[in-house]
């Protein structure tokens, strides 16, 4: 099995419980309780299902129960592997264009109708909906908290990075995957919270109920008072030829692979789209062992922090701006991908093209809210609140505030009085807020003792260096007042080096001269040490520019914030220059030696459920003149299993492509139930564990 045995932060569990599992009468193995689809891929297997369309093969795409992409036939049943877990003796078949009805006539037997009440029910277990549960526990409501992953934290559990923010109210410096465990951890102080993890509310209805399944066997109706819709965004994803081929996979879905199930899917990954998901995604790639290539965008500057970017450049990623993706190529499976400049239309420059091998490309474009339960919410007269990217894309951090905000707010709503505190909102708007005006970086003339070179020259909502360091020798400047001012270093530092392990960003590292020739810098390493003392290791500047081969002096491994200081001894002209370790060599992310396209965008395909092109929904729409997207289920755009939520974001551009204002179109109508599930659940003739 492809599995990650050792990382840098992440640890790898020992006793997990190996079970054996059958894929087209083949016996193979995995872990009790993984996504299927994760175990599959883990055996080497991409292709899940072709599609009835031209034989196409589908495979994994995001990871998060949002599409159809990885539906197999699991025990005669198609589900969605991603969120069915793994058991021992599974039979699992991919699905051959359209599953077949399994023939059944048992009479009716052992119906029980399960029925359960709260006060609040909350949809989604990430940083939004913990928080709401919490604050809502506290003021003695009961919660139910119904969650579609086997643990609570949503996108956390996939972070294994340092958060942003600030240490005193969004956790700053700590890993994504600690502050899930922070928060879950507080629930059992409450006994009047129901947690349901494996489970799905898949359709609320007009008496103010809910109805979930729960560990894909079971249907339980919830009635609740109030509800707090928090489950989260889903990928979204682009049209260019080639873009349904396995080995396309949604950004946080790579995420889920390697860093939630420890899945090694790929050698050499190419990412689209340069916002912290993309950035990041590159980070995690080169932690689990694998090549990041490249990231492109088609904007003229990088969408999310710049210290991010900065931090993957210094790794050896390139970052190609003002740059699309062409194509995605393959047999069966991505292989390559070509991408090319844009001029001032945005429009691909052919000529400029470049063809990089890869065995995946990450789609980390942006990402839609799950929030049509809401809306249907809203429409019934619901009391009702949605939090976290539900309600706005933005960063966990700025989520778990909005998730206290919102569980405040429901109490209130139903009838508690309570205070809400006017700093709360004003915390998220800054933690949300998109990065600010960019300095030119101080002059560092180094001396005899360390002092620290700070790296972060954009406006981010961040300050964990100032909290951390022991004598305050690192300020915020005050032109903003608040978490977005820059850092500086205003003098008398101890060497202590806690800002260097702390910073998120990597940003910061400590200097000192040690002759008129020579200085040592400390710089932080988040990968486990392929060198050793005395080894020589390539260094790069702040933008990830080589600079020299220098001695390790020192390898120091802190425990709390994983990360290794690495001690180097440099040459005096480059000791206030040095930013990072270069750990991906250059020859990694070459491109070939000349490119490999067909350059066909009404090829692309705009609903991958039902294998619909641009050019057949823009003619379709000229012909008939279309102004109703229910029309085009004539078509079968969004008839496929996920209901048409995926895309549905992809209309109004092919509207616009068909000469229509989306402004005279009518929205399409939204299916009653979210996800797909059996008919035998909704009577709940199984046996009720």
């Amino acid at each position: 099995m492809d599995r990650i045995r050792r990382h840098p932060v992440l640890e790898i569990p020992e006793n997990r419980k190996k079970v054996g599992f059958f894929f087209k009468g083949k016996k193979l193995f995995g872990f009790e309780g993984e996504a299927v689809s994760s175990a599959l891929i883990a055996n080497g297997i991409q292709i899940f299902n072709i599609h009835k369309k031209g034989d196409t093969p589908q495979g994994l795409f995001c990871a998060n129960g949002q599409c159809s992409h990885c539906t197999l036939i699991i025990d005669g049943f198609p589900l969605k592997s991603c969120v069915t877990p793994l058991k021992e003796g599974m039979e699992i078949y991919p699905l051959l264009h359209l599953p077949e009805l399994p023939a059944d006539d048992r009479p009716l037997e052992n119906y029980r109708k399960i029925v359960e009440k709260c006060d609040v029910l909350v949809i989604g277990g990430g940083p939004s909906g913990l928080t709401a549960t919490i604050e809502l526990a506290k003021l003695g409501f009961s919660v139910i908290l119904v969650d579609d992953k086997a643990k609570l934290g949503g996108k956390l559990l996939l972070q294994t990075h340092k958060f942003f923010g600030s240490i005193e109210d969004c956790y700053a410096g700590t890993r994504g995957i600690d502050i899930a465990t922070i928060l879950e951890s507080e629930l059992p102080n409450y006994p009047n919270v129901t947690i349901y993890t494996n489970a799905v509310v898949v359709g609320i209805f007009k008496d103010r109920k809910a109805g979930v399944f729960i560990n894909n066997r079971n249907y339980s109706i919830i009635d609740f008072k109030g509800l707090v819709v928090s489950p989260g965004a889903r990928e979204k994803s682009l049209i260019f030829p080639g873009n349904n081929l396995p080995g396309v996979y949604g950004a946080g879905a790579f995420q889920t692979l390697v860093n939630r199930d420890l899945v090694k899917s790929s050698e050499r990954v190419f990412i689209v789209g340069s916002g912290n998901v993309g950035l990041i995604a590159a980070y995690h790639a080169l932690q689990a062992g694998i090549h990041a290539v490249g990231i492109c965008d088609i904007l003229n500057s990088v969408s999310g922090y710049k210290v991010h970017a900065d931090k993957i450049k210094r790794m050896g990623v390139p970052i190609y701006l003002n740059h699309t993706v062409l194509s995605a190529e393959g047999t069966d499976k991505v292989e390559k991908v070509t991408i090319a400049r844009v001029d001032k239309n945005y429009q691909p420059i052919l000529d400029t093209a470049k063809t990089f091998e890869v065995d995946t490309l990450l789609i980390a474009v942006g990402l839609s809210p799950v929030d049509e339960f809401y809306d249907m919410a809203k429409e019934f007269g619901f009391t009702v609140i949605k939090a976290g990217d539900a309600q706005e894309i933005a960063e966990a951090s700025s989520a778990m505030f909005g998730g206290r905000i919102a569980g405040i707010q429901m109490a209130k709503l139903l009838g508690k009085k309570v205070y809400v505190d006017p700093g709360w909102s004003t915390k998220a708007e800054i933690l949300k807020s998109k990065p600010g005006s960019v300095y030119d970086p101080v002059e560092t003339v180094l001396t005899e003792t360390f002092q620290p070179i700070i790296r972060c020259d954009e406006e981010i909502p961040c300050n964990p260096c100032t909290s951390v360091c022991p004598v305050n020798a690192i300020q915020l400047e005050t032109k903003l007042g608040n978490i977005m001012d820059i850092p500086r270093y205003l003098g008398g530092c101890t060497g202590c080096g806690l800002c260097v392990l702390i910073c998120p960003g990597l940003a910061i590292t400590l200097a000192r001269k040690i002759n008129e020739s020579t200085a040592e810098v400390i710089l932080p390493h988040e990968y486990i040490p392929d060198f050793k003392v005395k080894d020589k290791i390539p260094v790069t500047d702040q933008q990830g520019n080589f600079l020299e081969e220098v001695e390790v002096l020192k390898i120091r491994f802190n425990k709390k914030y994983k990360t290794h200081l690495v001690h180097v001894k440099t040459s005096l002209e480059n000791g206030a220059k040095i930013s990072g370790i270069r750990v991906q060599p250059e020859k990694t992310v070459k491109p070939m030696a000349g490119p490999s396209f067909e350059y066909l965008p009404d090829n692309g395909i705009v609903c991958h459920c039902e294998m619909v092109t641009v050019k057949e929904i823009v003619d379709y729409i000229k012909e008939h003149k279309i102004r109703d997207v229910n029309q085009l289920k004539q078509i079968r755009v969004g008839m496929g299993a996920c209901g048409g939520k995926n895309c549905s974001t992809l209309l109004p551009r092919i509207f616009k492509l068909a000469g229509v204002d989306w402004n005279e179109v009518t929205p399409g109508t939204k299916r009653p139930l979210s996800v797909e599930i059996p008919m035998y659940t909704l009577i709940n003739e199984e046996d009720v564990e």
